[in-house]
């Protein structure tokens, strides 16, 4: 039983891992776990590759980083997300490959506390319907039998589900968060890059307490501007023109359809 910190989908962001890392530390949690996406959208993956890898005690893949590697493709992607993506496969330097390469694809954080990605066994599927929790419940329950907590990562959204047989219930993801011992939680800690989002640019992250289980939501500023002036200086950003021409290609490699 600990307590810890759990942050994820980076995506390239240094000004938002520090600040989330050092909101973690701030806030207590000696022990900081990954649950996936170091790289991609933003300008700066080799140096959230060496952040990670000093102050986070553990990583799992992430489908930006397979991607990255060339082990996933681009088929699941948003325009944005592949024009990103194959900019960051030309800047990786070899070591962060070579980490990257390394990471598990999930793991067992503790005794019934598990990490993934996105499903318990898609890395790609976004968790955010009652029927898609259900079922990855089932496929939890199989997969590490008596697990209670599952830390997931892959929709951008501070999340809790509760579990209790066909029953499923989002709780709000606001402060500090009583878990309920009789149901199985599902908890998505939040974004570190909020590139994506609408509205206040704000590093997410959580705090988990195994032994009074609860979670803690964190949500710090940091500086976006800088951020974004370096993606796009570097490259990351799509335009308007490229973004027609993914579509375009898109389209045309779609079979046709059986008449």
């Amino acid at each position: 039983m600990a307590v810890f910190g759990v942050l994820g989908d980076i995506h390239g962001n240094r000004e938002g891992l520090v600040a989330a890392l050092d909101a973690l530390e701030a806030n207590g949690a000696r022990r900081i776990v990954c649950v996936g996406d170091v790289v991609g959208y933003n300008a700066d993956p080799d140096e959230c590759v060496a952040l990670v890898r000093r102050r986070c005690a553990l990583t799992i893949a992430g489908n930006h980083d397979l991607i990255g590697l060339g082990r996933l493709d681009f088929r699941r992607c948003s325009n944005k997300a592949e024009y990103s993506l194959r900019r960051t496969r030309r800047a990786l330097a070899r070591e962060s490959r070579e980490w990257l390469a390394s990471l598990p694809a999930r793991h067992e954080l503790e005794r019934g506390v598990v990490l993934v990605h996105g499903g318990v066994r898609d890395v790609q599927q976004y968790m955010v319907t009652p029927g898609i929790i259900r079922d990855n419940a089932a496929l939890l329950s199989q997969d590490f039998p008596g697990a209670r907590l599952c830390l997931f990562g892959h929709s951008h959204e501070q999340k809790i589900y509760a579990v209790d047989g066909d029953e499923v219930r989002e709780v709000a993801a606001q402060g500090l968060v009583q878990l309920d011992r009789n149901a199985i939680s599902f908890v998505n800690p939040g974004s570190v890059d909020a590139s994506r989002k609408r509205g206040d640019k704000l590093a997410e992250c959580a705090i988990v307490d195994t032994s009074a289980w609860t979670v803690k939501f964190l949500c710090v500023r940091y500086d976006a501007a800088a951020t974004e002036a370096k993606a796009a200086a570097l490259g990351y950003r799509i335009s308007p023109l490229i973004e027609r021409l993914y579509s375009l290609q898109r389209r045309l490699a779609r079979p046709p359809r059986s008449s």
